[in-house]
Parts: structure tokens; sequence; C-alpha cells
């Protein structure tokens, strides 16, 4: 069966997939696989999931030369994804996928975690756990918004060395009351899909963790109301009841998120292949680059160029979907 042949809604597929999980199509028709030989995988995945996309994924991967198994879709609430297996790892087609103008997501790794398996989960938090940037919020109720803000936005697309940039805006905020804090720290938009991501990683025996150049006042917060794990950020100097305008200890920067990483695998035994980092800034790339599983979400331009995954359409539910992915590719 050519996938043409294919019914128009993913969840109707079901039924052609053979007790496998996997079929082998190529651009004649198709036929079942008892053990797909796959070097890479693509996962497309996001509520617009449709024929269309598998199909056009299909013939890029053949042009590049490469063949395919697709596996049996599954579905995260109302979320299709789909698992392409290929017979190789392609640079280009990570990048052809990275510019299709489509309404879903769309990546191409050599391996994906397991959720089945214990892991790890180590996100930034400004922009990536949370929809706001945390010092942006303070400055703009002591009235240096515009100021810092645009340096956050510089720093956040590496424009600028991160550690001096947070130092310059901190000193902005010197003498705003501490009550600023709190009041950010009530109302902390959450990221669609964190709460999920956390409790379904907590339930399969992950640890997740943050390691975030934002403050510990707000990333306790979270800590406190979500249970993770370990959190890693800065803290700010207070003198009675204002702000100081200065970090107190060391600055966590795109190396201490690395670092942070590598620490929190060896504390709770995961394997390498086990790790996930995701981040929205230039300061996440190299925690990006050094997990098994590097995710920029909503990230700036440099980010997901460079990213492993870039997610531009869902939420942290897309990390839900990638990890059981990996299940799904590791049961056939």
């Amino acid at each position: 069966m050519p996938i043409s042949a294919l019914p128009e809604q993913i969840a109707d597929w079901l039924v052609h997939f053979p007790q496998s999980g996997v079929l082998a199509f190529n651009e004649s028709g198709s036929h079942v696989v008892e053990k797909p030989n796959c070097q890479a995988y693509v996962v497309l995945m996001g509520s617009g999931l449709a024929p269309e996309h598998v199909a056009q994924t299909m013939r890029q991967v053949w042009t590049m030369g490469m063949e395919t198994v697709a596996f049996m879709p599954f579905a995260v609430d109302n979320v299709w994804t789909l698992v392409i297996g290929t017979s190789a790892h392609s640079y280009d087609l990570t990048q052809w996928l990275k510019v299709q103008d489509w309404s879903i997501d769309a990546a191409h790794v050599a391996e994906l975690p397991r959720l089945q398996e214990p892991g790890l989960i180590l996100m930034d938090m400004d922009s990536t756990a949370i929809q706001i940037e945390c010092i942006d919020e303070i400055a703009r109720l002591a009235g240096v918004g515009e100021q810092v803000a645009a340096v956050t936005a510089a720093a956040m697309q590496g424009k600028l060395e991160f550690s001096e940039s947070l130092r310059n805006r901190v000193a902005l905020l010197k003498d705003a009351p501490v009550s600023i804090l709190d009041q950010v720290a009530a109302n902390i938009p959450l990221m669609p899909g964190l709460t999920d991501l956390v409790s379904t990683a907590k339930a399969a025996g992950w640890k997740v963790a943050i390691a975030s150049g934002g403050f510990t006042h707000f990333a306790g917060v979270l800590q406190r109301d979500l249970g993770l794990d370990h959190i890693e950020s800065n803290v700010l100097g207070i003198e009675g009841d204002h702000l100081t305008g200065k970090v107190i200890g060391r600055i966590v920067d795109s190396q201490v998120k690395k670092e942070t990483l590598a620490e929190l695998t060896a504390r709770y035994q995961v394997a390498a292949s086990q790790t996930v980092a995701i981040g929205d800034g230039a300061n996440d790339l190299p925690m990006l680059k050094s997990a098994a599983l590097g995710v920029a979400i909503h990230a700036k331009p440099i980010v997901r160029e460079q990213a492993q995954v870039a997610i531009r359409h869902m939420n942290l539910e897309a990390i839900v979907c990638l990890l059981k992915a990996g299940d799904i590719i590791a049961g056939v």
C-alpha cells in the first residue's frame, strides 16, 4: 500500500500496521518488516499531523538515497506522533526539517532516550520552564524595564557575554524593594506542558532539575511546587528590604550549566544516553550539545540552528512525545 492510499487521519492508520508495529515504505508501496535496520529516526509530532507531512518527509528521505520504515503512530493527549526510521543519519535532512513551513514539529536524531528507563531532564528556567524572563519583570516593576530587556535580548541571542551582561542588568536593580521579587514570584506563568512533563518523568523514575541564569528566588518556587530534584541558579544580593544590585557567588553561565548536567548525571547514576537538556538561549547551547537529547524550545535563531532538536510550535509536551518515541523504537 503506498502512503497515498492510507486514510486521511493518522489515527486511522493504526489498523494498517501489523503486530510488529512497523511498515517499510518505498516509492511504490509498503511491506512488513520484522526488525528494521535503522541508523537514525525522524519524529513528526503535533495535533495537526497529517499524512501529507509523512509523505513529504518520506520523499525527501528517498531523494537523499536513504531507506525508510514507519513505526506505529501514537498519541499523547491530542498530539499525534509518528516515527520514521532511516538507514542513515543526515545533517542535510536535519536542516531540511528545521525550515519546513509546517504547523507541526519535526526532528531527526541518531537515537532517543527511553522514558521507561531512568533518566535526567535538565532545563533552563526563563522562557523555557516558564514563559517570562524574571529579571525583565523585576526591572519593569523597578522602573528600568526597557534598559534591562534590551540587554537580556542581546545576551540570549549570543551577542553579549552572559555573566557580564547579568552583572550589568542586576546593577540597574540597586535599591529596588525586595517586595518586587515576591510580586513576580506570585505570578509566574508556567510554560504549557511543564506540569505534565515533570509528573510524567517523575512517575517513570526520572530526575528533573533546573539550571538557570535566573534567580533562586523563583527557581525555588518551581522546586517547591513541582517537586524538582535540584535547582542551580543565581542569588540576588539583599540588604534589609532592598536589593544591593549585585549577584552573590558564582554566576550560572553556559559553562556552569554544562557542568551541572555532568554533575547530576554522575550523582544520580544516569546513563549518558538517558540525558535530556532543554533551553532557549545562547547560554544553553553547551548544555544542549552535551546531552543525549538537546532540545531548543521557542528558541533564538542561533539556538534553533545549532540545537539537535528545535521545537517551534509545540510546548514542553513535545519532550514527552520524544521520550515515548524512544520507547516505541526500543520496543520493536
